[in-house]
Formats: structure tokens, C-alpha cells, sequence
């Protein structure tokens, strides 16, 4: 039987970019960074989400990714096409300041939704994630 999700792969346009975002800027936690050969396996989390880990992958050929491929999957991600995602915090607009103080692009402001507070911000690259301070739960009924 299947116990948990552990790792979720990140498409990234350059792995020491990524880390400089992922470590520095937003304050997630490098769980993995190893030379593996002709590539480098690198992984980050949150720091309350250590068993969630984020494979930072950079577009390269493969296996399964010829040139042809690896170059139409580059433009999704340039694009904001491939990757989205929620990250959670308990102060959206708070969070939202700090961000910006260390130079992170945000498409949108913190603004109240039906869901919680939501900010839409961009990596290096293009992959845009709804930074999301969700409502409360209250007698086991979603706000």
C-alpha cells in the first residue's frame, strides 16, 4: 500500500538560480544536492514539510526527452505553462512584504477570495505559484 507522496519534480532553467530562490528567498530547506555524473540531484522543502521534497530538475535530454522535447518543455516553462502550485502561509500579506523585500515577482497582491487571502508569485522562470493564507475551519464545515 502506498504510504505518502515524497518527491514532486520542478521543472528549473538553472539549478543554481533555483537554489538562490528556493533557499534563499522563499526559506526552504535543501534536503538533497548531489552530483550524480553529468547532473546534479537537487531537492528543497518547506521547512514544516520535510517529508515533501521538491526535485529542482533542470530541462535537459534523457531517456525519455529528446532535444526537440526538452526544447518545448523550456518554453512552457518561460511561459508559466508547466508548473503551478499553492503554498500555504498564516500571514498573506505579511509573507507577501517579505517576498518583495527579497525581490521575488508577484503578479498579483494579497486579496481576499472565497478560499482565503491569495498572492500569485513567479519563480526565475516562469512557474507561478498562489501564495494562500486559507480560512479558517470551523465545526467541521469549510469557510
Amino acid at each position: 500500500m502506498i504510504q505518502k507522496y515524497s518527491h514532486v519534480t520542478l521543472y528549473v532553467l538553472d539549478q543554481d538560480v533555483a537554489y538562490d530562490f528556493y533557499v534563499n528567498k522563499l526559506g526552504f530547506e535543501v534536503r538533497m544536492d548531489h552530483n550524480m555524473g553529468s547532473w546534479r540531484w537537487l531537492t528543497v522543502s518547506p521547512p514544516a514539510q520535510p517529508d515533501l521534497q521538491i526535485v529542482l530538475l533542470p530541462v535537459m535530454t534523457g531517456p525519455t526527452v529528446d532535444e526537440a522535447a526538452a526544447a518545448q518543455i523550456r518554453e512552457l516553462v518561460k511561459c508559466g505553462k508547466l508548473m503551478t502550485g499553492v503554498m500555504q502561509t498564516a500571514d498573506c500579506q505579511k509573507t507577501y512584504e517579505e517576498l518583495r523585500a527579497k525581490g521575488v515577482e508577484f503578479t498579483s497582491p494579497p486579496h481576499e477570495k472565497f478560499y482565503g487571502i491569495e498572492a500569485i508569485m513567479k519563480d526565475p522562470f516562469g512557474n507561478w505559484f498562489s501564495l494562500t493564507q486559507p480560512k479558517e475551519m470551523t465545526a467541521g464545515k469549510a469557510g
